[in-house]
């Protein structure tokens, strides 16, 4: 049996306590939006809310879902989420499955992806690139410009290096093509580190708002991070669409608190189903060059 000396105990205290607070320190302000949201105007203009709704009321919510423009931006988000997640993936698994092998120039082939991660082409060459392609005011200069990624590149690649060689060549045996070895074996093995990088690749592409605004002419085309930085940070009412009657009978404030939480809501639903593959797939992706 472990004996657990003094110092480790007071050790154990303070690391327990110190994620308690980080947690709570991520936590809290997400309460506290979400009473402001649930709110009534004169409580969230009078400073009266903490961590519990004053005088509940769903208005802002109910506004926030009848926001045409809000709705679209959030299904602009939606759809790039699903279709650059799946675009990335297919990029990195496959040139991850490759680049796991040996094989003539592969050493000269990954330190090229490796200068991707420290230099880029810079911001005007990309706009430009981007605007020549005929892609800008498209879903395609959302996905496409970050398709590929170097550092998920090196996770994946470094998992599949975790999977024995002898269930290749069993499977080769088999009959088994590369593809079908891919597919049948690689695959199924690499759950851990295809869900991590997965979220990493979700969650990036369903808070960049940069890109939207560089790319996109018309706030209608906004993903949601870009519809929502032009309200939070901005500070532009045009996009919240009050009217005056709605002016006087609603917060500002509780809009945008219940726009900033259905916007979370999400990644915040996602990320239970793949916690329990982000530290193996982070370890396991990691241990090897």
């Amino acid at each position: 049996m472990y004996f657990k000396t003094k110092g480790y105990r007071i050790f154990s205290f303070f690391n327990h306590l110190l994620l308690i607070l980080a947690a709570l320190s991520c936590f809290l302000p997400l309460l506290h939006l979400l009473a402001q949201s649930f709110s009534s105007k004169a409580a969230v203009n009078g400073q009266l809310v903490s961590f519990w709704p004053v005088d509940f009321s769903v208005e802002a919510y109910m506004k926030t879902f009848k926001n045409s423009n809000f709705i679209g931006s959030m299904w602009i988000s939606v759809i790039r989420t699903i279709l650059g997640t799946f675009i990335s993936m297919v990029i990195i698994t496959t040139a991850g499955y490759s680049l796991s092998k040996d094989f003539p120039g592969r050493n000269a082939l990954m330190w090229l992806f490796v200068f991707t991660m420290l230099f880029s082409g810079g911001l005007i060459p990309s706009y430009l690139l981007v605007t020549k392609l005929g892609l800008k005011d498209t879903i395609w200069s959302l996905v496409l410009p970050g398709a590929f990624g170097a550092y998920n590149l090196i996770l994946i690649m470094n998992f599949f290096k975790t999977i024995p060689k002898a269930l290749e060549e069993a499977a080769f045996i088999d009959g088994a093509s590369f593809f079908g070895i891919f597919w049948r074996v690689y695959l199924p093995l690499s759950l851990p580190g295809l869900a991590t990088v997965g979220l990493f690749i979700m969650v990036g592409h369903w808070n960049s708002w940069f890109d939207g605004i560089l790319y996109m002419s018309k706030s209608t085309n906004y993903p949601l991070a870009s519809f929502m930085q032009t309200i939070v940070v901005q500070g532009s009412t045009q996009n919240m669409a009050l009217s005056s009657s709605e002016a006087e009978a609603l917060s500002e404030q509780s809009i945008k608190a219940a726009q900033i939480f259905v916007s979370t809501l999400p990644i915040i639903i996602v990320y239970p189903f793949l916690q329990r593959f982000f530290v193996k797939g982070i370890v396991l992706g990691a241990v090897k060059e």
